[in-house]
């Protein structure tokens, strides 16, 4: 006996499962389903993937305008000779400025969505990249971008757009791609190089002895990867000797310095949130009116201070002078860096709280206690004190004007702000290793900040991007 159950409940030759909708009983859930079999009627052309005004449009007319001279001054295929045309770098430069627009930092990922996102692969216009060379691109053309934001900055400074009357200067710290258990005293260091080189001959011993074509392949990416391990643990031996230094400038003992085998460059720095973690510090110079980043550079050490004088002098090399005002917080005003700036602008820093007041004794004699403690006036900071140098006296009666206390909030609006955005595009966590490498970072972001910055303040000298981005010549 046939103990299925009828589907056919009402006698008819339609299952009860694709009854019309109005059969259904009232009460139960309408939804679309998927219909993975209709046809869809797509444009056959790239440019029509994206709306005028598009992002990725305004990233390549600004990249289309750009003086590309130091971009092109690698390439080594040329018209009429052999071997295979290469990627023109301004599809390399766009890709990476229209990624950091969208918080994207791994290569990996740009390369995957130039295979599944509309504007990545507007961007391409049909070239093929990898993710190999979209990542050399970043880590090689540090200098090339360098460059390129001083051009973008002198042109900005005469149309009008960059005044730089004032510019504010502040610290982001940013996690390096390296875990806290990398860092290691000297004599653990030795022993892992020492582990390392093992290693290194053992696997050379290997291809020796089985030198076949099918695991030749496998063998020498296992000897690379050794011998990278082995060049990052010498790298951290070599760096110890500063880190010491410091240790010692700080009263601790220096034997206890230790460096990273993953990111010799990486120092452990107290974060944001009160945590201590391996990271870098990168400093960002702001033009408070137009927000437009007129200086950045990336140190190892997790403090701000002995950080103004050097960018004040990139700041002037970059723009041809100096601003008149600069804006920096607590961490920055050391009296030799106030020293040292004070022919070129005006330092806007606070003073530092009291942390003493004066004490009469029956005799009338003056003594210093603790602030919190003492009774009796406190000291005013803005006073100039013995030993103080012109410059230093100055800052300080300076600091207490209205005027320029009113001048200083202007700090807080713009460096807060450039740090969020550094956040929001992904300057949280570091894809890469390395002082020059995280610099070519961080000169990708100041340039995509620009870039949206002189978008609301001059659109006109961006231009809109048409077209596929394929090069004429370079195709093939």
């Amino acid at each position: 006996m046939d103990t299925c159950p009828d589907l056919f409940t009402d006698g008819s030759e339609t299952p009860a499962f694709i009854l019309p909708t109005q059969a259904k009983p009232k009460g139960v859930a309408r939804v679309q389903m998927p219909n993975r079999n209709q046809l869809e009627f797509r444009p056959s052309d790239l440019d029509s993937l994206l709306p005028e005004g598009h992002r990725a449009r305004l990233v390549w007319g600004y990249v289309d305008r750009q003086d590309k001279t130091g971009l092109y001054a690698g390439i080594k295929a040329v018209e009429g000779g052999v071997g295979r045309a290469a990627i023109a770098p301004e599809i390399l430069f766009a890709l990476w400025l229209y990624a950091t627009l969208e918080g994207v930092g791994s290569a990996r990922a740009i390369a995957r969505l130039t295979q599944e996102h509309d504007a990545y692969r507007w961007i391409c216009g049909g070239v093929q990249v990898n993710y190999h060379t979209v990542a050399d691109f970043r880590s090689q053309q540090g200098d090339v971008l360098d460059d390129l934001l001083t051009d973008n900055l002198a042109c900005l400074m005469a149309a009008g757009v960059v005044k730089l009357k004032s510019v504010a200067q502040d610290g982001v710290r940013v996690r390096a791609s390296a875990g806290a258990a990398s860092f290691r005293r000297e004599e653990k260091l030795k022993s892992a190089l020492e582990t390392a080189r093992e290693r290194v001959a053992a696997l050379k011993q290997e291809v020796n002895d089985d030198p076949s074509a099918e695991t030749r392949r496998k063998d020498a990416a296992k000897i690379r990867a050794a011998k990278e391990r082995e060049a990052r643990i010498e790298a951290a031996l070599a760096r110890l000797p500063e880190l010491a230094d410091i240790k010692k400038r700080q009263g601790k003992k220096p034997e206890e310095a230790r460096a990273s085998s993953t990111d010799a460059e990486a120092t452990v720095m107290k974060m944001g949130d009160g945590g201590f973690r391996p990271a870098y510090n990168i400093e960002f110079g702001t033009d408070t009116e137009s927000q437009i980043i007129v200086g950045v550079d990336v140190i190892t050490t997790g403090s701000d201070m002995g950080q103004m004088a050097p960018m004040v002098e990139q700041v002037v090399e970059r723009c041809g002078r100096a601003p008149e005002n600069w804006l920096v917080d607590g961490g920055f005003p050391a009296h030799d860096q106030i020293d040292a700036v004070a022919a070129q602008t005006r330092v806007i820093a606070p003073e530092p709280k009291p942390k003493v007041k004066v004490k009469s004794d029956e005799a009338g004699a003056q003594t210093q206690a603790d602030a919190k403690s003492a009774p009796g006036p406190t000291v005013d900071p803005y006073q100039r004190k013995p030993g103080d140098s012109p410059a230093v006296g100055d800052w300080r009666e300076r600091m207490a004007t209205e005027e320029v206390k009113e001048l200083y909030k202007e700090r807080a609006a713009t460096a807060e702000c450039v740090n969020a955005q550094a956040r929001n595009r992904g300057l949280v966590l570091l894809p890469v290793r390395g002082l020059a490498k995280v610099k070519g970072v961080a000169l990708l972001f100041v340039l995509a900040h620009n870039l949206m910055c002189v978008l609301r303040l001059a659109p006109e000298l961006i231009g809109i991007g048409t077209g596929t981005s394929a090069v004429p010549g370079m195709a093939g």
